[in-house]
């Protein structure tokens, strides 16, 4: 009966020892923290270098577009604090002054490094409950 119940405990450390590190691998290098811009400039030096998720407001007139490239620089704000943000690609349709963004990336000296389709933009006029007229 002994032996029985020690090959069961093997195999159940066995068993959880594989899990144990499968999720280690596969967390450590997915872990992305979402972050307001206000939380992430309060502490600057703890998040330079780390994935992102950074949330905020497009700051109007911020938007500039460097000519026959899709490379842009635009500043988000949240809570008056306020950050350079960076974008090479194609912007989605929403993305405008005072939208609404959630950009995936890295922070850096410069600013925020925003990934390849790492831009995710609602228009907060589309969201609003329609005003009633009479």
């Amino acid at each position: 009966m002994t032996h029985r119940y020690i090959k069961i405990g093997a195999t159940v450390a066995v068993l959880l020892l594989a899990f144990v590190g499968l999720m280690y691998t596969t967390l450590r290098e997915g872990t992305e923290y979402y972050k307001h811009v206000d939380e992430v400039m309060s502490t600057r030096q703890t998040w330079e270098g780390r994935r992102l998720q950074l949330h905020g407001f497009v700051v109007p007139g911020s938007i500039l577009v460097k000519p026959n490239t899709l490379e842009y620089k635009f500043k988000v704000q949240s809570k008056g604090a306020v950050m350079d943000a960076s974008y090479k690609g194609v912007v989605p349709d929403t993305f405008k002054d005072d939208s609404e963004v959630v950009l995936k990336g890295q922070l850096t000296p410069q600013g925020f490094h925003t990934e390849s389709n790492g831009i995710m933009a609602k228009c907060p006029s589309k969201y609003e409950a329609a005003k009633k007229v009479g």
